[in-house]
């Protein structure tokens, strides 16, 4: 079998995600939590993996450096990258949601919008109808609303507990996101067979573990 690169999301799917691999018979032995090394190669010699930064998979995928890529749906969605999503792998699920103080969103006809994720914030409110202007922050963007900066925000939520602490409500669901396999369109073609063994060897694991 041909070998696959993997490129993997760095950040908290990815302990999940190398267990997955485990449970899948596919092993990474240098691999661990504190590790700076960025390229691994598998015990049976089947896979290689690149240990990236998140907003890069997609595009370590699109380009053909890495075959296939775990990443989360939010970072697939932003980056609008041209790549094949095969699987969700059911981690680290949450929600994307509109929050903001009240009713915000009924308040002005024209939203300003702070968010990590502009694109999926203006793809939300452009469905809508809704015109907005976004501002992008990398964090702590429920601040944005309680000093003026923006009436919402469009962010990923787990409990909800750092947006009540801030005294902020969710206002709406954006989507439910949660990590994703994905692969590059000519490597699928090329490499259909391994490509087609791993999600197999994945899907086992997954449908066990429901």
């Amino acid at each position: 079998m041909e070998m696959l690169t993997l490129a993997l999301a760095k950040g908290r799917i990815a302990k999940d995600a190398i267990s997955l691999l485990e449970q899948a018979g596919i092993q990474f032995d240098d691999f661990h939590d504190q590790t700076r090394k960025l390229v691994f190669q598998s015990a049976d010699g089947k896979y290689r993996l690149l240990f990236v930064k998140a907003v890069d998979v997609p595009t370590y995928v699109e380009t053909g450096a890495a075959d296939i890529g775990i990443v989360g749906k939010d970072t697939i969605m932003e980056a609008g990258a041209d790549v094949y999503e095969l699987l969700d792998l059911g981690l680290g699920a949450c929600q994307f949601v509109v929050a903001g103080l009240g009713d915000s969103v009924k308040r002005k006809q024209r939203l300003t919008v702070a968010s990590k994720y502009p694109v999926i914030a203006t793809q939300f409110f452009e469905r809508k109808n809704i015109p907005i202007e976004t501002i992008k922050l990398n964090g702590s963007v429920e601040l944005a609303p309680l000093i003026g900066m923006a009436d919402v925000i469009v962010d990923i939520v787990e409990t909800g507990t750092t947006i009540k602490e801030n005294g902020l409500s969710i206002i709406e669901e954006v989507e439910t996101i949660s990590t994703r396999l994905i692969a590059n369109k000519a490597s699928f073609a090329t490499k259909t067979k391994a490509t087609q063994q791993f999600i197999m060897q994945l899907e086992a694991i997954l449908e066990g573990n429901q």
